[in-house]
């Protein structure tokens, strides 16, 4: 029979070996279980690699004093900062004061120049901290005696279990229960065969992307996990990933967070630096969909080619078309510490950068050449790096900027297809040599599959927002690309018609009234924000203003070029630099009521919100402009599944044609949600099927076991999971849209269902998902209707009752009823350890009786074995302390508002309260509308009938401590 040994592991083992790691079995390596190091290794190699400490041999255990430090205060310093400074170890930035009357001379613990002097061993099942009750590692490669590389292998024989379960074993388990293992990490993988996904520590799972050999993307077998584990898990390939493709940033929250390079930035970057250290071709085109991370791809390639030793310190530059673009860039590259980085903010101060010869990374825009007399630098190891390519070759500016830099590298970056009638910028960058004009390219349907990128969905609304088509065209025949981002505040004057239509008051309440609707149905309910963009300034607070009225100002705010002063109608918008930064960190905390950001041309490009939905377009664009703007909402986060943007003007009709692209691709990535909805007639079909004759109607446990009776196996609960994750996601997208009605009831009995047989250790990560905030409001809107008594602790406690049972004539049934209620319990203690592992105990016992290994009253025995170590268990979990928490909470809240007209006996009041939320709420209650009505109801009847307390603030004080509490 398959397992993970004899298949997955195996496969990764001997391809591994034939990349040039040796194999040494976990327990021959000459360790303790609780060494994080193999410490001979690591010493041979600073006495190797040093000839300062091969002089003085007891100096490499000074070295390894310091070393040793990391592991051992890896949990007060966290995992990423400890991390970081070993990082620093392993770069040989690090020096001791070993040279010469105690100068400091580099360590070296790895020799970059000549790999061949480092020793790369792969092992298996490697033990830390101890043999008994040790985490267990499936693969662990090390250079030199330190751990680089972790793996996780799943077996590829059940079809839920995939890489997601081994990611989070990594993640969720073992970096957190031993995170001195992480310590000197380059990079973890997991797979089950199928997949293989790397990341970083502390990176989340959802962002682990896949890595691809150039020749063959393809995925979904062993044979393509082999290929992927050939071209990445190479000596060559790791050192130059840990060297020069991880970087150490801080985050919008101020936080440290480890950055590992994509496959096709590592291949993009690696492509630049082999053109420059040839010399030849002196030029090349990269593009890489909007969203994937040009602007990493770029602090990469200038990294490594600073770095390089062959080409003799080069200047870099790094060249933006528009001034708002300048900050993106250089915020990445400022919040990954990049060392020697200027910005040239002016044309004086760029011209004497160049003619000092400075050898840093330059930050420019292109408009700064645009008065260069002739050449200003003409050295050849100059690398020009130029962001949206597409657009910086109007005019003269590409020209001059040929002048300027006669000998330079010139590399030109863009995130949307290029026409094959834009000639200038095949002019400027395309190598001859370079198929179709391209040295790299990363398409729409690459970051899609990656998921680098969301697909994006559009809505078209009722045609009596739009506006004629004939106006529209006439007003973007006013708007050309080369309009600079300062408004020209005489454009709504040459397209008088279309200004007037979009303008009148009705319009504009019409619209804020959808918009405001839309959002608070469909976008906040998953916790996401929006992007308004509006057809001019004035418009942009007509909208303001109206969305005041609808959700107060605190829930938007308006991003637009002001000069400021008196002559300008504007002025009262006006955001220095540093208030714009502040305001759009508001915008991407998912806690601030900052909700809508109104727009007009600021923000369409380069702006980077992966909490950013949905886009309410309300604006004539076309071409690389509509793409561009559109991709604001493409960003991969948390529970997000695609971005959205609601089309006011219609203009959508033709996306296709305007990107002069091939319609396939684009329908790739952009869907019509009219399209979806002819769908799901299909998927609800195809999910009822798995029920012949079972009685929907029926509630309890009755109707559940009757539904479990026809999903008799893992193979076809998983089968069920799989049709059930395609129509939940298309749900989540669709809803409250009227065409889901007719389809709710039974959409609400496949939920409880599948939530019903979902593996309770929470294995299956991938089929088995967590439910959408919009399917869980649906599953709770009538909840104290369809609520099921749980008697499991009688059940297991009481010895007549457990008597009668094992005397039942149908034991199976009963079995069914108790695994549902032990399911349940178990899900309410998802994250600990304990329920986890009793969870995987009960799916061993369901395997064993499915497989007819037990008969039903044997199951049945054991089933009630097992419920009574859970209740066991719950009784031993702290949930006392929680109670008390919110308990306390309350009763100082009531205490502080206590007065002469509320003579109440806090205690009995909290007590109360406490006894009707218990009973009331449901897991996840918080996030659903109908859960906060259930609630707000049960505090009324406590506060406002019971006890007569009139007092609104008291009230809402009290909903706040049980939402956070409860």
């Amino acid at each position: 029979m398959f397992n993970e040994e004899n298949t997955v592991e195996q496969m990764a083992l001997d391809t591994i070996q034939a990349n040039g790691w040796r194999f040494i079995a976990a327990e021959e390596l000459p360790r303790q279980y609780e060494e994080v190091f193999v410490e001979s290794m690591l010493r041979d190699a600073l006495v190797r690699l040093n000839p300062e400490i091969q002089a003085d041999p007891d100096r490499a255990d000074e070295v390894l004093y310091r070393l040793r430090t990391l592991p051992v205060s890896v949990k007060g310093e966290g995992l990423v900062r400890a991390n970081e400074l070993f990082a620093e170890w392993l770069r040989g930035e690090k020096s001791m004061p070993f040279g010469e009357d105690g100068e400091h001379t580099p360590v070296r613990l790895i020799d970059y120049g000549n790999p061949a002097n480092n020793d790369f061993v792969v092992t298996s099942q490697w033990v830390y901290p101890s043999k008994e009750g040790g985490r267990r590692f499936d693969l662990v490669l090390l250079i030199n005696g330190m751990p680089v590389v972790i793996a996780e292998a799943k077996t590829p024989v059940r079809p839920a279990v995939t890489w997601v379960d081994g990611a989070s074993d990594i993640h969720n388990g073992y970096e957190q229960s031993v995170p001195q293992m992480f310590v000197s990490n380059v990079f973890s993988f997991a797979t089950e065969g199928k997949c293989y996904r790397y990341g970083s520590i502390r990176m989340p799972i959802d962002i682990w992307g896949p890595w691809h050999d150039p020749t063959d993307k393809s995925e979904g077998t062993l044979v393509d996990v082999r290929r992927t584990v050939q071209s990445m898990l190479r000596p060559d390939v790791v050192l130059d990933i840990l060297q020069n493709f991880t970087l150490f940033a801080t985050d919008k929250k101020h936080r440290r967070i480890k950055i590992i390079s994509r496959y096709q930035q590592y291949e993009a970057a690696n492509l630049i630096v082999e053109r420059v250290v040839k010399g030849a071709p002196k030029k090349g085109l990269i593009w890489h969909f909007q969203g994937s991370g040009k602007s990493l791809l770029m602090v990469f390639a200038a990294q490594k080619l600073r770095m390089h030793k062959a080409l003799g310190n080069p200047t870099v530059m790094i060249v933006v078309d528009r001034i708002d673009l300048d900050t993106q860039i250089t915020a990445t590259f400022n919040a990954a510490d990049i060392p020697n980085m200027v910005g040239a903010s002016d044309r004086n101060e760029l011209q004497d950068l160049l003619a000092a010869d400075t050898r840093k990374i330059i930050i420019t825009t292109i408009h700064k050449f645009g008065e260069a007399d002739g050449c200003l630098n003409d050295r050849s190891n100059i690398i020009v790096m130029v962001d949206e390519a597409h657009r910086t070759q109007e005019g003269d500016l590409g020209r001059k900027m040929r002048e300027a830099l006669p000998s330079a590298f010139l590399f030109g970056l863009t995130g949307t297809p290029i026409n094959k009638r834009d000639r200038n910028t095949f002019w400027a960058f395309g190598a001859d040599e370079d198929d179709q004009g391209y040295m790299s390219r990363y398409s729409f349907e690459d970051s899609i599959r990656d998921k680098a990128t969301l697909p994006l969905h559009f809505e078209a609304v009722d045609v009596k927002l739009h506006i004629d088509k004939n106006a529209i065209d006439e007003a973007y025949a006013q708007m050309t690309d080369s309009l600079e981002d300062q408004d020209k505040d005489d454009l709504a004057k040459r397209a008088a018609k279309m200004a007037v239509l979009i303008k009148s008051p009705e319009r504009v309440q019409g619209i804020c009234q959808h918009i405001v609707e839309h959002f608070q149905s469909k976008v906040e309910p998953n916790g996401f924000k929006a992007q308004v963009v509006t057809f001019d300034r004035e418009c942009c607070v007509l909208y303001k203003h109206a969305l005041d009225e609808l959700v107060g100002p605190e829930a938007s705010a308006i991003v637009m070029h002001t000069k400021g002063g008196k002559g300008d109608d504007y002025a009262e918008w006006k955001l220095s630099k540093d208030e714009e930064e502040k305001l759009l960190d508001r915008f991407r905390a998912p806690d601030d009521p900052l909700k809508f950001i109104i727009v007009t041309s600021k923000l369409l490009t380069g702006f980077d919100a992966p909490i950013l939905q949905v886009m309410y377009l309300d604006k004539p664009m076309k071409d690389h402009n509509l793409l561009q703007a559109i991709c604001r909402t493409n960003r991969v986060y948390t529970k997000k599944t695609h971005g959205l943007i609601v089309d006011y003007l219609g203009i959508f009709d033709d996306v296709a044609k305007a990107l002069d692209f091939d319609e396939k691709a684009v329908q790739k990535v952009i869907t019509n949600l009219d399209e979806m909805k002819k769908e799901l007639p299909a998927l609800m079909t195809s999910c009822l099927a798995f029920f012949p004759g079972v009685d929907r109607t029926v509630g309890g446990y009755e109707g559940l076991i009757a539904a479990q009776d026809c999903l008799p196996n893992n193979e076809t609960r998983d089968q069920f999971a799989a049709q059930y994750s395609v129509l939940s996601r298309l749900w989540e997208a669709l809803s409250p849209d009227s065409c889901l009605a007719p389809y709710q009831t039974d959409y609400r009995w496949l939920t409880q269902v599948y939530e019903s047989v979902k593996p309770p250790s929470g294995h299956g990560k991938l089929l088995w998902h967590a439910l959408g905030a919009k399917t869980i409001e649906l599953v709770h809107e009538n909840v104290h209707l369809e609520t099921v008594r749980d008697d499991l602790e009688t059940l297991v406690m009481d010895a007549d009752v457990l008597e009668g049972l094992l005397d039942a004539e149908d034991p199976g049934k009963k079995s069914r009823e108790i695994e549902i209620k032990l399911i349940a319990r178990l899900r309410k203690h998802k994250d600990n350890p304990k329920f986890i592992a009793l969870g995987e105990r009960l799916e061993k016992l369901k395997e064993r009786h499915e497989q007819g290994l037990l008969n039903s009253l044997d199951f049945l025995k054991e089933l009630l074995t097992l419920a009574r170590e859970v209740v066991e268990a719950e009784q031993e979990v702290d949930t006392e302390d929680e109670q008390e928490k919110a308990k306390a909470a309350l009763s100082e809240l009531f205490a502080e508002a206590r007065n002469g007209d509320t003579p109440v006996v806090v205690e009995r009041l909290v007590a109360d309260i406490d006894e009707i939320v218990r009973m009331v709420r449901f897991p996840g209650w918080q996030n659903t509308k109908a859960g906060e009505r259930e609630i707000q109801k049960a505090l009324r009847k406590v506060i406002y009938v019971k006890y007569k307390i009139k007092d609104q603030d008291l009230f809402d004080k009290a909903f706040g401590y049980i939402r956070q509490y409860y």
